[in-house]
């Protein structure tokens, strides 16, 4: 599984479990207007923290943080990749 699909996975059994609606994830997509609240946030980071033993967030300026789907991809993405 890449990436990519691991994190749209999430993001995807997160709003599921948290009875959230999302729009069509796309690259673009404001973080802001995916339809999670700040306890799916929580969610999110922590299960992609176990999944991928990263925790990008902890190095991570607030000027630096992912604003979109496709950012918050990238985020996670190794750093080799």
């Amino acid at each position: 599984m890449t990436t990519r699909e691991l994190v749209l996975q999430e993001i995807r059994v997160v709003a599921a479990e948290q009875d959230k609606t999302l729009p069509p994830l796309t690259d673009d997509l404001p973080l802001l207007e995916s339809g999670l609240d700040s306890l799916c946030f929580a969610i999110l980071v922590s299960r992609l923290e176990d999944a991928t033993g990263a925790d990008p967030f902890s190095s991570a300026k607030a000027s630096q943080f992912p604003r979109t789907v496709g950012e918050l991809v990238s985020f996670y993405e190794p750093v080799d990749a």
